[in-house]
């Protein structure tokens, strides 16, 4: 069993949290919770720690994913305290600590300043959050594991005054996808990487 993602959001942000309410299969998050991200592999497996998880805590699934290879649970709650008690349960069923989840590592970036409307349109047919809109800068993040674009996004959104357009969370790579002023874009940037670079964790050779 591998340890993917392990991440707390102390605190769902508004953008994020009407996001997750977008496409969640399961119960939508309100502002401020505290949400959990954890991703594994084999993905069939999230099925037992999501069981593990609800039988011990009084957490809600929003999202359990099992794609080709990996899985993806989401559990949220109001005290932070169930959240992290949650996370406790699922480790001991995974047989695992924190610390033994993978390091995420930022596969590419980009940073597009004025973008035309013609393209404006193309992002916005594939977006399920906020809008961009013609002349602002568009943000685009790949991360590996995925499930840190979560918490990708989370911490742009504290960080700056930016549009939240899309997050992938499952899958091979996680994708976030950010619009607004230059200024508040490159801030955004600068705490996605800050974020990032302080989960620790093994290091994962690609």
């Amino acid at each position: 069993m591998q340890l993917r993602t392990y991440t707390v959001l102390d605190t769902l942000q508004p953008q994020l949290t009407g996001f997750l309410q977008t496409v969640a299969p399961g119960f939508q998050p309100l502002e401020g919770m505290c949400s959990l991200f954890v991703e594994i592999a084999p993905g069939i497996a999230i099925n037992r720690i999501t069981d593990a998880a609800l039988k011990h805590t009084r957490v809600l699934p929003g999202m359990q994913i099992v794609e080709r290879s990996f899985g993806l649970l989401e559990v949220h709650h109001e005290d932070q305290g169930e959240v992290r008690e949650a996370g406790r349960f699922i480790l001991e069923k995974l047989g695992c600590t924190e610390s033994d989840r993978l390091k995420p590592k930022i596969i590419s970036e980009e940073i597009i300043t004025g973008i035309t409307g013609h393209q404006e349109m193309i992002l916005n047919r594939m977006r399920h959050g906020d809008m961009i809109r013609e002349g602002e800068t568009l943000y685009v993040l790949e991360t590996y594991p995925a499930a840190y674009a979560a918490l990708a996004a989370n911490e742009a959104e504290k960080a700056a005054d930016i549009r939240l357009m899309e997050v992938l969370t499952f899958g091979a790579f996680g994708r976030l996808y950010l619009g607004g002023g230059e200024a508040d874009i490159e801030e955004a940037a600068k705490a996605v990487r800050r974020a990032l670079d302080g989960i620790d964790g093994v290091e994962e050779k690609r």
